[in-house]
């Protein structure tokens, strides 16, 4: 039998009407089991999801433990809390499927059970016979990740309408006073927002068509008293690039349920089968760094498909900031010079090298080389790069289209929406479900890619699209998969304006995801800490920007910029030539730090570490082995206290010595007049003292960075 999934077969009916007809359980080989029964031919529900069961747990028990009382104002039985909750068994809260026939008749299906199958994890089927409906829940299970994948299918026999369809519904935890979900906008990505559980819904939907600034799709449930380090959580993460829906309802008895699917409505057509995207599910008792390492893992080493091995990311030049569409040949040539000398290794040309692109109002879909900026083509540009040691990227919006353009006058029936519709960035999206228009795209970016060497794509979407659609999204994952199968060395990143479009749906087509706009480090500092939630360093991209940012108006000092950019898939975007000597100086030595630290940082797991100062933002990297580790302590502000608080490691072994030094020392300012011992010296200590106590840093301003390493002896 399968270690990790476990299927219980029928178990006795002794108890009366209580007892389980199923009962089956999932379990990742030590770290969360997850138990799912069913009372007679009934869709099944989740009774339990936690720390590892014995492996001889008897589930029938664990079954009918999980059943409330009845007492007075109540229904005779409660009805079931299932993966897919019914209106037509009375549930009082939020169905999980509401559909409609091809006439527009409502569907209230009552499934029962048909098989189940344990085949690489677990998938039930369920039957409504009269409705001619079947449902589906797939459950898989990665013992090295400690990720579950759950997924709902509905299949008709004759075309249906879609109104919700939600991936599996989990159970939310009692033991928890409040959820943490992710909000945003643009530059601003990635906020954390704690909700309190409440009786009601806490329902948030993104209908911009995209996955958005917004609505992060992705929920972390801390238990009572959880930290980053210590505690229970629950994490969840819905891989689906078109827009979600999520909801966390508190039901009048007290129950709680999680739901998760594709925004409502974004099925135009009547169709004989829909599925979910899936929903990713882990349980941590190791506080929120528990369920971030997991979504970590999961995603470097199982959802993205790497060209090349994630240790050998190079260190990106983007030109964007430096030059915007003034494209000149010989300052382009100038300054990927200045980036390779101080370190870069991967030049890549943004926006305006096409059509009559001279500014953000034109052009866009009209994927030609602009004759009067590369009179000679791209060649020369790329031969210089080449020269320089370094690999040439290149953007594309591929999914959108200039109303002012030579491929819109030509075809106006191609843009997605009505004629009039409020333009995004001067564009409108192109319908992607029309598969002349992907046609049309492919064409044109592989004449781009095929007849140049390009290793890279900067792959941007700068709009909301002006209505929610499923086929616009799966239109766009098709044209991605037709090229990557056309030029499997090419490697994309995903940009959105910055960080509006991540999520495992797209990152299992895309190796790199631009996590915001924002090149201001302090921003920056926040919201790669609140992002590493989920995501790894591997394919978070992060570049040193402008003395002055573009889009804060705020000037820092290069230090701080340079090491935030190293927490992460390093690189620059500010113009080279406005570096002094000691900016220079101070960005190549960074730059040469990270690349003989990137090969096991870009496989590391990110823990945030609770920090005694709020003021101080800081995390932890260290590869599995334990072996060793980088602490990067940002400060974001003043702190309220005079001196710093010690700062407490994480998930070291508390009997190991680690020998342990502050990297940039020389950094400490003239006001930091004592002698903390790290000032001077490396320090050699028990794992038990640094995560107890923790390590005494020096006085710092605001805006700076410590940068910490460790090693085990």
């Amino acid at each position: 039998m399968d270690d990790r999934v476990l299927v219980g077969s029928t178990a006795p009916l002794a108890r009366a009407e209580s007892a389980p007809s199923h009962v089956w359980r999932l379990d990742d080989g030590g770290r969360q089991t997850l138990v799912i029964g069913a009372l007679r031919d009934r869709l099944p529900q989740v009774v339990y999801w936690g720390a590892p069961l014995p492996r001889d747990e008897d589930l029938s028990v664990i079954f009918e433990g999980a059943q409330i009382d009845i007492t007075g104002g109540m229904l005779d039985e409660n009805p079931d809390l299932s993966l897919c909750p019914e209106a037509v068994r009375t549930f009082p809260g939020q169905p999980g499927l509401i559909c409609r026939a091809q006439d527009g008749t409502p569907l209230l299906p009552k499934f029962c059970f048909e098989s189940a199958e344990k085949e690489a994890g677990l998938t039930l089927r369920y039957r409504d016979e009269a409705a001619g409906l079947r449902l589906i829940f797939r459950f898989g299970v990665d013992a090295q990740t400690r990720i579950i994948t759950a997924q709902t299918v509905l299949e008709a026999d004759a075309p249906v309408h879609l109104h919700w369809l939600a991936a599996p519904v989990m159970p939310g935890p009692q033991a928890a006073d409040e959820m943490i979900d992710v909000s945003g906008r643009w530059c601003g990505e990635f906020q954390m927002n704690r909700t309190a559980w409440s009786p009601g819904m806490r329902y948030r939907e993104n209908r911009t068509g995209r996955t958005g600034h917004e609505h992060f799709p992705g929920l972390m449930i801390p238990a009572r008293g959880c930290t980053n380090t210590q505690g229970e959580a629950w994490g969840f993460h819905y891989g689906w690039s078109g827009g979600h829906k999520m909801i966390a309802e508190e039901l009048p008895d007290g129950r709680r349920q999680i739901q998760f699917g594709h925004a409502a409505r974004m099925e135009h057509e009547a169709a004989t089968r829909f599925e979910t995207a899936p929903l990713y599910l882990t349980y941590s008792a190791t506080g929120l760094n528990g369920c971030a390492v997991s979504f970590q893992r999961h995603l470097r080493d199982r959802i993205v498909t790497w060209p090349k091995s994630p240790t050998e990311r190079p260190v990106h030049y983007n030109c964007w900031e430096a030059v915007y569409f003034d494209h000149s040949l010989p300052v382009l040539k100038d300054i990927a010079s200045r980036a390779a000398a101080i370190g870069a290794e991967r030049f890549v040309l943004d926006d305006g090298w096409f059509g009559q692109r001279d500014d953000d109002t034109r052009a866009l879909s009209d994927w030609e080389v602009d004759p009067r900026k590369y009179p000679d083509g791209l060649d020369p540009l790329i031969s210089h790069v080449h020269s320089l040691g370094m690999t040439f990227g290149i953007w594309f919006e591929p999914e959108m289209i200039n109303p002012d353009s030579d491929i819109h006058r030509l075809h106006p029936e191609w843009a997605l929406g009505s004629e009039d519709q409020t333009l995004g960035r001067n564009q409108k999206a192109m319908n992607m479900a029309r598969a002349d228009v992907r046609d049309f795209i492919f064409e044109r970016m592989a004449a781009i890619l095929g007849n140049h060497e390009i290793d890279y794509i900067k792959w941007d979407h700068n709009r909301v699209l002006p209505m929610p659609d499923a086929a616009q999204t799966r239109g766009s994952y098709a044209l991605i998969d037709r090229l990557r199968a056309a030029f499997p060395d090419v490697e994309i990143e995903s940009c959105a304006s910055g960080g509006g479009r991540i999520d495992f749906g797209i990152l299992s087509r895309t190796q790199r995801v631009w996590l915001s706009d924002s090149n201001d480090a302090l921003e920056r500092l926040r919201m790669q800490h609140d992002a590493a939630l989920f995501l790894p360093m591997a394919i978070t991209g992060s570049h040193v920007g402008p003395r002055q940012c573009h889009t804060s108006g705020r000037t820092l000092d290069i230090s701080f910029r340079a090491w935030v950019a190293a927490q992460r898939h390093m690189g620059f975007e500010m113009d080279p030539r406005e570096l002094d000597d000691r900016e220079e100086a101070v960005l190549t030595e960074v730059t040469a730090w990270w690349k003989r630290n990137r090969g096991w940082m870009a496989e590391a797991d990110i823990l945030r570490l609770d920090s005694s100062d709020p003021a101080v933002i800081a995390e932890q990297q260290m590869p599995r082995e334990g072996d060793r580790f980088v602490v990067f302590a940002g400060k974001s502000r003043t702190s309220a206290q005079i001196s710093p608080r010690p700062l407490r490691l994480a998930a070291l072994e508390p009997g190991a010595r680690y020998k342990v030094w502050l990297t940039n020392r020389i950094s400490a300012p003239a006001l930091s007049r004592g002698h903390p011992i790290l000032k001077h010296d490396p320090i050699e200590v028990s794992g038990a003292w640094l995560m107890s106590h923790g390590v005494t840093l020096p006085w710092s301003y605001p805006e700076t960075m410590w940068v910490l390493e460790g090693e085990r002896l």
